[in-house]
């Protein structure tokens, strides 16, 4: 694959003046954190090759005219059948997408070699408009508080949109229908705190001015957005791992390409020993109920 950038100066975030450029030099400088947290997972790509705002669309499976070097799994279907999906494996996978128009990545909770088995649990703070980030994150820090009582160990991510995720590594030992069962149950007690400001309410119009715990990134081939993975929106904001200690001051879209080029340089990554507190899905949901 050629690394040079064609229209490297076509523009991507009219508001912020950053070209593709830019965003291409961007996912280079953050490919070392960044490829460990989509590493064997199938990708759901946001692309955008006339920038934010030109026609984008999502990409969950892969175009005839990826290289042989970008890796393609076939993931069974629920409904039967196989879908493919891009994963990125390496540096060279990322700069090669991002050099296509990608601006945001969405991984899997589970590897294309165990789709059915996820090591992630992810809950989304999904506020209405209007929402102060100090509600926010008070909403983030009960989540975390009811994993840990489940038995789970917690990290939080500034989204690089609205809200935060609450996420738990898993051993993959169970699998998605156990995952979404716990993730739902957690979302429930948490909401059961706050029922006037929390709710777990799947149609909108039943949720008011309530901020949403989504539990339903945790069911079969859903996603999150990746870490470190800017969002196609004015302010070109990154998805941010954080320290549980940094929290008291974020905002949920606080990171922009530029300053996440410079929290890295002087940070290392928060999640980066994730998988190293791995729990049991089935054993935080026999503590739970």
């Amino acid at each position: 694959m050629s690394d040079e950038i064609s229209h490297a100066d076509k523009v991507f975030y009219p508001g912020d003046g950053l070209t593709k450029g830019d965003v291409v030099e961007y996912y280079r400088a953050v490919a070392d954190v960044m490829v460990p947290h989509l590493r064997g997972r199938p990708l759901t790509l946001r692309r955008f090759p006339d920038g934010i705002e030109g026609q984008g669309w999502f990409q969950k499976h892969p175009g005839e005219h990826f290289p042989d070097s970008v890796r393609v799994e076939s993931v069974p279907r629920r409904d039967g059948g196989t879908d493919d999906y891009v994963v990125c494996d390496d540096a060279g996978t990322l700069d090669y997408l991002a050099r296509q128009g990608t601006l945001e990545f969405h991984v899997w909770l589970s590897t294309a070699d165990a789709p059915e088995r996820p090591d992630r649990l992810v809950l989304d703070l999904d506020p209405p408009d209007g929402t102060p980030a100090a509600e926010l994150r008070a909403v983030a820090r009960r989540i975390r508080d009811h994993y840990e009582r489940a038995g789970l160990t917690p990290f939080v991510q500034a989204t690089g949109g609205r809200g935060f995720h609450v996420l738990a590594p898993l051993d993959a030992q169970s699998d998605t229908d156990v995952v979404l069962e716990l993730s739902r149950a957690l979302a429930d007690a948490v909401a059961a705190d706050d029922p006037d400001r929390l709710t777990t309410a799947q149609r909108k119009e039943k949720r008011g001015d309530r901020i949403f715990l989504d539990a339903n990134r945790n069911g079969y081939a859903q996603t999150f957005v990746a870490p470190y993975s800017l969002r196609a929106r004015p302010g070109a904001a990154a998805a941010t791992p954080l320290d549980w200690r940094e929290l008291g001051k974020a905002e949920p879209d606080g990171w922009s390409l530029a300053r996440e080029k410079q929290r890295l340089a002087r940070k290392g990554d928060p999640w980066r020993d994730l998988d190293e507190h791995a729990a049991s899905a089935e054993a935080a949901l026999k503590q739970l109920t």
